[in-house]
């Protein structure tokens, strides 16, 4: 099942999509499957501010990081559960609320 999560943030774009593509902070926002041995994303394109990480065949997720207003950014994540799974829109509401903690302790700790 395919699920899609919308949410805006405050912080810039940049930082947004530079946070959500680190090996290091992938892993605590991604769903399980998708966390990997902390190897970055299949496919990167920063002019793009877009990412992808997949799993084989079962799970993928591509996340795009937009300006939004007063310089904040709108974050789309779509989220591919090849499992068969119950709730994929929940667990994409899950790993935006994620990102958004790994946003804002990255913008405090730097």
């Amino acid at each position: 099942m395919a699920a899609r999560a919308v949410r805006g943030m405050s912080a810039p774009p940049e930082v947004v999509f530079s946070t959500a593509t680190d090996p290091a902070r992938a892993s605590a926002w991604l769903p399980e499957p998708l966390r990997g041995d902390g190897s970055p994303a299949a496919e990167i394109s920063g002019e793009e501010l877009r990412a992808r990480w997949a799993d084989g065949d079962d799970w993928s997720a591509e996340i795009r990081v937009e300006p939004a207003d007063s310089g904040g950014a709108r974050i789309q994540l779509d989220l591919a559960d090849g499992s068969g799974g119950s709730g994929p829109d929940q667990l994409a509401d899950e790993a935006l609320a994620n990102l958004v903690r790994e946003v804002a302790d990255n913008l405090q700790a730097g």
